[in-house]
Formats: C-alpha cells, sequence, structure tokens
C-alpha cells in the first residue's frame, strides 16, 4: 500500500479483516477503507465495479491470487487497464497446460480431475507417481502425491478436505464459485540441478519474475529456491538466482514462450520453471501478479527496482522504463531470501518436538554471517508466544508458523544463512508447554485500492 500510495491516491476494498498491523497503515495511507458486507461479495465484479465508479478510479489492481480473475472482469467492464480477459488461464492450472500444450511447450503429462473416478482413471493412464492438486489453489495447498492407483481414493478425500480447511482460513478463490471442485493431476518429472548451480543446496526449480505491459512481457529477474518441503511446498525464494548467463538466458525464453501463449496484457507475472538433467525444463505454473511471499520487496532491495510503484504509473498510463532483459546477479546490489517457517527439518522430518515461535530468541540465538540481516513478516506470522503447527504435508504452507525476510551480500550466502536457520529453529525456539493447543496460521483476505495523485489520479486495488 505504501508504494501504491506514493504514486496515486488509494482506496482500498477490504473483502475480509485486516490484519491489525495493516489496518493501522491503512488509515494513514488511503483515502479510504470500504469493508463491504457478507451480502454484497456474492457477485464480487459487480462489487469492484461499483466502487471503483464511486471513487472515479483510474486504476484497479490485486497481489492477491484469489482476486485476480475478478479484478482483470472488472477492469474490463470499466475499461481500464488490467489483465485482460485471458486472465482465468493462467489461473486455473487446466487451463493453463491446455494452453501451453496446444503451443507445444514443455510441461509434464497431466489430466484434468473433477470426480474421484475421473482420478481412478487418470491414474491409470498416467505412469506413477503423480501429483494432485487443486486448480485454483495458491501455496502449495491440497497438493497430493499418488505413488499407485491404489491411493488414488485416499488423496482425493484429503485434497477435498484441505480445500475445505483453506476456504475457512481465507485461502480460497473469491470469485469462482465452485473452484474447490476443480483439479489436475501430472507426472512428477525429475529435477536435478548440478547442470544449473555450481554449489549443492538449490532447490530443483526457479521462478521468473517479471509484468506484462500493452500485452508485450518484461522479465525482471530469476528467484532461486531451496529445496521444497515433501510434497512440494516451497522453503524459501532467494534473489537472485546465481545461474550462469548462458543459462539464465535460457529459463527466461522459456517463461516468454509461457506468459506470451496466455495471452495476458498488463500484470504483474510469477512463472515457475522445473530444472531437470542435461538442461531439460518443464513449466509448472505462471500467475498473473507479483510473486508472493517477500518477492516484491526482496527485487527492491536486490534491483532497487519498486515494482509496485511501476506497475502504478504504468496503469495510469505514465511511462515506464521497465528493464531491457532480466537481471541477473551481476547487476545485484545485494541478495534476499524469504524463508517460511515450517516445522520441518532441512530434509522434510518433523520436529521432535513441538516448539513456540519467538523471533527474539531466533535473533539471539542464530549466529548468521557477517552482514547478514533478519527480520520476520509480521502479518505473515504467528504472534510471538504460539505454537508452530505441526507440519501437514497436504495444507502446505497453511501451517507455517513465520515468514522471515534475509538480507546478505550474495545469493550463496543468503542461502547458507537459510540453512543455518533452519537446524537452529527446532533447538532455539522455547519448546511448547505439554497440553498446549497448536496455534493455526490465518491470513486474511482483502480487496480495492485506489488513491488520487497530484494529477488527479486514482487506483483502486483489490486485496484478498
Amino acid at each position: 500500500m505504501s508504494r501504491a500510495a506514493a504514486r496515486a491516491e488509494v482506496h482500498l476494498l477490504a473483502l475480509s479483516a485486516l490484519p491489525s498491523a495493516v489496518a493501522a497503515s491503512a488509515d494513514s495511507l488511503c483515502a479510504s477503507v470500504a469493508s463491504p458486507a457478507e451480502a454484497e461479495r456474492t457477485d464480487l465484479v459487480s462489487l469492484i465495479v461499483s466502487r471503483a465508479e464511486a471513487v472515479g478510479a483510474d486504476a484497479v489492481l490485486t497481489f492477491s491470487e484469489y482476486a485476480v480473475v475478478a479484478v482483470a472482469e472488472a477492469c474490463e467492464a470499466l475499461g481500464l487497464a488490467g489483465a485482460g480477459g485471458s486472465a482465468r488461464l493462467a489461473r486455473d492450472k487446466r487451463m493453463m497446460r491446455h494452453t501451453w500444450q496446444q503451443q507445444g511447450l514443455p510441461q509434464p503429462a497431466f489430466r484434468p480431475v473433477a470426480t474421484a473416478t475421473d482420478l481412478q482413471e487418470a491414474t491409470a493412464a498416467l505412469p506413477c507417481p503423480l501429483l494432485l492438486k487443486a486448480a485454483w489453489s495458491a501455496g502449495s495447498t491440497a497438493h497430493q502425491i499418488i505413488g499407485s492407483p491404489r491411493e488414488a481414493a485416499a488423496a482425493w478425500r484429503r485434497s477435498q478436505e484441505v480445500m475445505a480447511e483453506s476456504a475457512q482460513l481465507g485461502f480460497a478463490e473469491l470469485h469462482v464459485s465452485d473452484a474447490h471442485a476443480h483439479f489436475v493431476v501430472e507426472q512428477i518429472v525429475t529435477g536435478a540441478t548440478a547442470d544449473w548451480f555450481d554449489e549443492p543446496g538449490w532447490g530443483d526449480y526457479v521462478s521468473v519474475e517479471g509484468v506484462v505491459a500493452h500485452g508485450v512481457f518484461h522479465p525482471v529477474c530469476v528467484s532461486g529456491r531451496m529445496p521444497t518441503v515433501r510434497p512440494f511446498t516451497e522453503r524459501a525464494g532467494i534473489i537472485p538466482a546465481p545461474l550462469p548467463t548462458d543459462l539464465q538466458a535460457r529459463v527466461v525464453a522459456l517463461a516468454r514462450e509461457a506468459v506470451d501463449a496466455l495471452g495476458l496484457r498488463d500484470c504483474g507475472t510469477h512463472t515457475e520453471i522445473k530444472l531437470g538433467p542435461g538442461g531439460r525444463m518443464w513449466l509448472i505454473e505462471t500467475a498473473a501478479r507479483f510473486g508472493g511471499a517477500m518477492t516484491v520487496p526482496q527485487i527492491e532491495e536486490v534491483y532497487r527496482l519498486d515494482l509496485v510503484g511501476m506497475l502504478v504509473d504504468h496503469l495510469l498510463g505514465r511511462p515506464v522504463a521497465w528493464p531491457e532483459r532480466a537481471l541477473g546477479p551481476e547487476e545485484a546490489r545485494s541478495a534476499a531470501g524469504s524463508l517460511v517457517v515450517l516445522a520441518v527439518d532441512r530434509d522434510g522430518g518433523a520436529w521432535p518436538d513441538r516448539r513456540v515461535w519467538d523471533f527474539s530468541a531466533v535473533e539471539e540465538a542464530v549466529a548468521l554471517s557477517e552482514g547478514s540481516t533478519l527480520s520476520v513478516v509480521p502479518d505473515s506470522s504467528l504472534p510471538d508466544g504460539s505454537t508452530v503447527p505441526a507440519y501437514d504435508p497436504a495444507a502446505g504452507a497453511n501451517t507455517m508458523a513465520a515468514l522471515c525476510l534475509l538480507t546478505a551480500t550474495d545469493a550463496h550466502t543468503v542461502l547458507r544463512d537459510c540453512t543455518t536457520l533452519v537446524d537452529a529453529l527446532p533447538t532455539v525456539l522455547p519448546p511448547a508447554t505439554p497440553g498446549t493447543a497448536p496455534t493455526a496460521q490465518s491470513t486474511p483476505a482483502a480487496g480495492p485500492l485506489a488513491r488520487r495523485d497530484a494529477a488527479g489520479h486514482e487506483v483502486e486495488e483489490v486485496a484478498a
């Protein structure tokens, strides 16, 4: 909100209760904050359009995965710049994979599934192991690995349960009413890092961060990863990814093909790519918004680019100097990583006992590299004193305890420090008192922003 408010007058449409820190900031940063009643949210596009018209918005934007489609459709109705009519292709994983299949782009073999019978038939047609994922989910929720057709029925039941739990926590598609019923199952391809990175410890996938402006894709940089936690929950994203120049160029070229195929128009983009042996690559997915967690602040720290402000300027019709090519380690002024705190060790094994989240204890006890800094993201973390949730492979990021931001001189140091933190957490965090109830993580959703600048421009942002 602060970056948007620096460029235009902002009006916030909150689609659920705001975290206390956000609510306090919203009062000072926004010209207005609207919290519609539940009955008003049955037609989200109409709600956004009416609110935008009421404040005279010149742009509408969101940074929430769950509001991307609604905002795109609202922009179409208002005649404003936005992701465009094909935004659903970057949200529904079934449609996304069909589109890439038609373009002949490399990706895992897949089948859309809507029933337990569909899944059983897919497991008979595709070679196991397979990954079942909700078509409209985010944060690796409802992911289930299926090792054989015999496991299909149990995987289907668990995914259904997790989607229901996620909806209760506020992690659910806001516009498509039956989104919880849509799934896709895909073959698990074998990743490898030896041909891509010059040191061990990196995950076997990367993401290309970028933006589409007037239908033209502008790559910004490539993010590296720590290895995921089973099944595929993200642990940490690190900018920059220390890829050699020629390999980064290949990754960015594939991301460009993926984004171009989806036909997006004006929005941030986040494209994940699996890395394999011998230089092989497979597309995982593309989103019509900037990367989650702390991706945008990381880019600002490393490359001094205010992507939110630049996107606001673009949506308001101002000229923006997007990077001429994807920035790499050679242009980086530092490095930054966002670490998700999960109750598992570096190999994915559960902590031996329950612990209480206490950031001050982590600060005091963990020795990081010289020049490294560590901070916690309060709005994405449990309060100090909360019991760290037991990790649930099916629930993914729903069972995170906290989100931390780590900065260092280079990406190698960030990776080393993140690994140090992962190893230290189960011992430096205070033990939970026997009988203490576990704490569920919940990050509320919010909706459109608009703010008028000196030239009279207003931006409406939909947060969720």
